[in-house]
């Protein structure tokens, strides 16, 4: 992809998941994740009404009158978005390639978070880590998240999600809201997953392609493992070859979801064909 196309998808992803994290996701984002508490701001004269626990004693001895302390959220948090780059996310069967909806996820959530004026960091990961921006804020950077999103060319085709949480807990020492973003078609983190979520705030949002459940009766097709690259001739007509997959899927699956529920973490389910938009907001309000 040549500069000048590179600059045009960037610009057409942000007009489009810019104006969704304005107009609907800054709010749900700021109530969803809350700061890491509260700070004090001011003192000003007692209103009817006021909690009586704080009445600042001191300055109302000096004054002869009650004043309370005034508190405020301490909202400045750090986003981080572990994204899986992995041969599976270049599926798509409906025009619609998995890792251009993860993408669009990712900036939507970084722009969210933007709006909050909240730092946002980048893992790319595959079975390695491809890649890390350490967290920062404003607009350039948010732009560079998504240039990298595009454009980046892993240098692994397989999924290993242990080692890229081990690396979010050797990276990420204060707590950050973590969204991991990947179709979870790997197994073997549960362990790391449990370390990372005492100290993070974990959400995985899982993206799918409906194809991928299971597979169609069409008789004897080459088909290439997504992520060993291996091309093998499958027998689709076989009950039991069908069976299998689906098995192998569904296993997967549970894994995922059994996973994330015994740490404590989110989850979010979307399609490639649904919208993002519907299910986000559905987990932000439900939190």
């Amino acid at each position: 992809m040549d500069t000048k196309d590179l600059l045009k998808k960037v610009r057409k992803i942000e007009i489009k998941t810019r104006r969704l994290s304005d107009h609907i996701f800054s709010g749900e984002y700021h109530t969803s994740f809350k700061g890491r508490g509260m700070t004090f701001s001011e003192v000003r004269q007692y209103q009817y009404g006021d909690d009586i626990r704080n009445i600042d004693w001191n300055v109302t001895a000096r004054y002869n009158e009650a004043h309370v302390k005034v508190f405020e959220e301490e909202r400045e948090l750090t986003m981080m978005l572990m994204v899986d780059i992995s041969g599976s996310e270049s599926f798509g069967s409906k025009n619609q390639f998995k890792k251009d909806i993860v993408t669009e996820i990712a900036a939507t959530m970084a722009f969210s978070a933007t709006q909050n004026n909240d730092k946002i960091g980048l893992i790319l990961f595959s079975d390695q880590i491809e890649l890390y921006i350490p967290p920062k804020k404003g607009r350039s950077h948010v732009l560079r998240i998504i240039r990298e999103l595009i454009e980046f060319e892993p240098k692994s085709r397989k999924t290993d999600l242990g080692q890229a949480l081990k690396f979010l807990s050797s990276t990420q020492k204060k707590k950050a809201i973590v969204f991991v973003i990947s179709d979870f078609m790997c197994e073997g983190y549960d362990q790391t997953l449990k370390i990372a979520a005492k100290k993070h705030d974990i959400t995985g949002i899982r993206v799918y392609d409906i194809r991928e459940q299971s597979i169609p009766n069409i008789g004897m097709v080459p088909m290439r493992d997504a992520e060993s690259g291996e091309v093998a001739l499958i027998d689709t007509g076989s009950k039991t070859v069908r069976f299998n997959y689906e098995k192998h899927y569904n296993e997967r699956l549970n894994y995922f979801k059994e996973t994330f529920s015994k740490s404590g973490s989110g989850v979010v389910n979307t399609r490639v064909d649904e919208s993002y938009v519907t299910k986000l907001l559905g987990y932000f309000k439900s939190r």
